[in-house]
């Protein structure tokens, strides 16, 4: 005997569901299409590896954000709207492969830099002080446009615009501040010579 169920509810899990299993895909051939151009860019695996960990780093802090906001409900007052137990469906979706893509463009810029110095000198030290001032100001200045402009979505009254909003601003502000001018240093820095380590050409 089969039990058909109808009605929103089981509409809205169904919908869910094909959502999140249809988008797995999609979001796998970003990530690995991005670990290979990076690769090909900066001949380094350990490179495209670390770039493509950091930005879900990123992107994890901005989701947990959402959670803990508009899931669970604190600072409803404060931001002026009453939580409904979830976070809008479609919200993390549209973030991963905005924010994705963002992300890795302040990180292109970095390496970019610091690969040139690398090339140039030989002392990886060096290459990762000398790249991250020469970048740091430009990356800190688009990161402070973007977190001016998105946090202004926040003062709306749709609940769905102030979600976007608060991931993209948590997502930069972690993304400029936490992981661009410490984690990605400290990493390459006791990484060492292995940073341009390559397949079959060595450190």
């Amino acid at each position: 005997m089969h039990i058909h169920v109808g009605g929103t509810r089981a509409a809205n899990r169904e919908f869910t569901t094909t959502l999140y299993e249809q988008s797995l895909r999609p979001f796998l051939f970003l990530v690995l299409t991005t670990f290979l151009s990076l690769l090909l860019t900066f001949r380094s695996p350990l490179l495209a590896l670390k770039a493509v960990l950091m930005n879900l780093f990123s992107l994890s802090a901005a989701f947990g954000t959402l959670v803990f906001v508009f899931q669970q409900g604190h600072f409803q007052s404060l931001l002026g709207f009453t939580a409904q137990g979830n976070v809008e469906l479609f919200v993390p979706i549209l973030l991963f492969c905005l924010l994705f893509g963002l992300s890795m463009d302040y990180e292109v810029f970095l390496l970019t830099r610091v690969r040139e110095e690398w090339l140039r000198t030989g002392d990886n030290t060096l290459a990762i002080a000398s790249g991250l001032e020469k970048t740091g100001g430009v990356i800190t200045s688009a990161a402070l446009l973007m977190v001016l402009v998105s946090s202004a979505f926040l003062f709306t009254s749709i609940i769905i615009t102030k979600e976007i909003g608060l991931g993209i601003t948590i997502s930069i502000l972690v993304d400029a501040t936490l992981i661009r001018c410490l984690l990605v240093p400290a990493t390459m820095r006791l990484l060492g010579k292995w940073n341009w380590w390559s397949p079959g050409l060595g450190v």
